[in-house]
This record gives structure tokens, sequence and C-alpha cells, in this order.
């Protein structure tokens, strides 16, 4: 299973397992990356500029993989936890912990440096358990009941925030 730096198990074995499409990918199958960042990778972007900024890596009939793209990122955009499926609930002017957390796929391709940036969002109950056990982020499980209880707990605060209150009930000092 592949690990972070210090050793913890990441919950897969291949991270491009769980990797999706190119963030930099348009619609028309062209590479943002090239186009918006050419300064940061000059020799990439002259080449992509060469083939009309084509993703070699989004051609079916291509000889590249995701993986083979030295500027591929893919984060999930999905705010539900990968692995038990509990949804966000995030309550807005709090500084409450999030219930899910980004949670990083891929560290090293070999190297010591991040090859590719592939993320997922994981609940922090989870996340803990991938990190601190065997546990994969593919495996089929249930929130936790700890996750549930924070999450209705939230719920029922924002429900509460919705109800309509008069300014004469709120503010009245005998009630």
């Amino acid at each position: 299973m592949e690990e972070t730096p210090s050793g913890t198990p990441v919950g897969v074995d291949d991270p491009y397992d769980h990797a999706g499409v190119c963030d930099h990918l348009t619609d028309e199958g062209k590479c943002r990356f090239a186009f918006e960042h050419p300064e940061q990778d000059p020799k990439f972007a002259r080449e992509r500029r060469r083939d009309e900024l084509r993703c070699p890596a989004a051609d079916p009939d291509g000889d590249w993989n995701w993986e083979d793209c030295s500027h591929y990122r893919c984060r999930n955009r999905e705010r539900e936890c990968v692995r038990c499926g509990l949804d966000e609930r995030r309550m807005a002017h709090s500084d409450e912990r999030p219930l899910l957390e980004e949670h990083h796929l891929s560290y090293s391709g070999g190297g010591e440096t991040l090859s590719h940036e592939i993320t997922v969002y994981l609940c922090r109950w989870c996340h803990a358990k991938v990190h601190k056990s065997w546990a994969r982020i593919d495996d089929d499980v249930n929130p936790d009941p700890e996750a549930m209880a924070e999450k209705e707990g939230r719920r029922s605060r924002e429900q509460a925030e919705a109800t309509f209150e008069s300014a004469a009930e709120r503010y009245d000092p005998d009630s």
C-alpha cells in the first residue's frame, strides 16, 4: 500500500486507480495548464502549443496515460467521503472543524518529491482509520456513529437558525 513520507498508509495500492480526469483538461480536450502557466514549464508549454494544446493523455488513441503527464492533477470536488459516503455539512460563520478533510493519495512517484496531486475527500473518522490502520479508501463501510451524530447536530442547529422568530419574541424580556 502507498505510504506517506512519514510511513503511514494512504489507503490505496495505486492512486491512479482512484484518479479521474485531469483538473487542467478543458471540455475540448485541451491542456489549460500549458495555456495559463507557460512560464512554469516552458518546454511542456511549447510541446503542447505545437500540438494546438491538445492533451495527449485524454486522447483515447494516444500513447499517454494520466501518470505520463508531468502536470497531471486530480482533486475530487465531490463534498462527500469517498469511503463511507458522509456528506459535508458546513456551518456558515463558524470555525468548527469540517466533517470532511482532503486526503492525498499520491506522495512520491519513486522520488523524493510529490509526483502528482491526487486527492479525495474523507470524513475525519475515515481519515483517521486510513492513516492509523490498514483501512482502505475503497472499503464498503457506513458512516461512523459519531460522524452521523456530529452531522445531525449541525443539521439541527441549521434548522433552528432558519426558523422564524419575531423581534418581539426574541427581545421580550418577559418571555
